[in-house]
């Protein structure tokens, strides 16, 4: 739903431009509170970042965020999804990627295009134990390097491992 969007132009252009530079791997956009979000094809999430950065002028990455979606994973869905909060300075711009993995997948390292993806990155395959493939110093962050598990995954033990840390 992209209800509001023409109050944005700037957006308008970016999800215009996306579309026609990946329209097979944009699975949906939606507008909401001043942010546009776009939900692409996982193994296109290099390409499309790169080009938000590069020809898009999106040059800050804020933040990933991991999310377990184990209830709908039981249901046939992919267990997690990504998001990548991204912003353009000047101009306040604010752009939300989203992609779906399966258990077990691996997905591409950002940190080619955005440094900063780096920790977000580690933290990510430390608490939910996803991998980035091209990851420059992919290990734990968190837990100790022997620790069996990832913490906020949903069907992690409430009360902790009955062996503690």
């Amino acid at each position: 739903m992209l209800d509001g969007l023409a109050d944005f132009p700037r957006l308008l252009r970016v999800i215009d431009f996306l579309t026609v530079k990946f329209g097979g791997s944009i699975l949906g956009s939606s507008f909401d509170k001043e942010e546009l979000a776009v939900k692409i094809e996982r193994k296109d999430l290099l390409p499309v970042l790169a080009t938000l950065r590069h020809e898009l002028g999106f040059n800050a990455l804020d933040d990933i965020i991991g999310l377990d979606n184990l209830p709908s994973a039981a249901e046939g869905a992919p267990r997690f999804a990504l998001l990548y909060q991204l912003y353009e300075f000047p101009g306040f711009s604010r752009v939300r990627i989203g992609v779906d993995v399966a258990e077990g997948e691996e997905v591409d390292s950002v940190t080619s295009v955005y440094k900063s993806a780096d920790w977000a990155e580690r933290e990510i395959f430390d608490l939910l134990g996803i991998p980035f493939a091209g990851h420059p110093d992919l290990r734990r962050i968190y837990m100790p390097d022997d620790y069996e598990g990832h913490p906020l995954r949903k069907d992690f033990p409430l009360e902790g491992k009955p062996d503690g840390l």
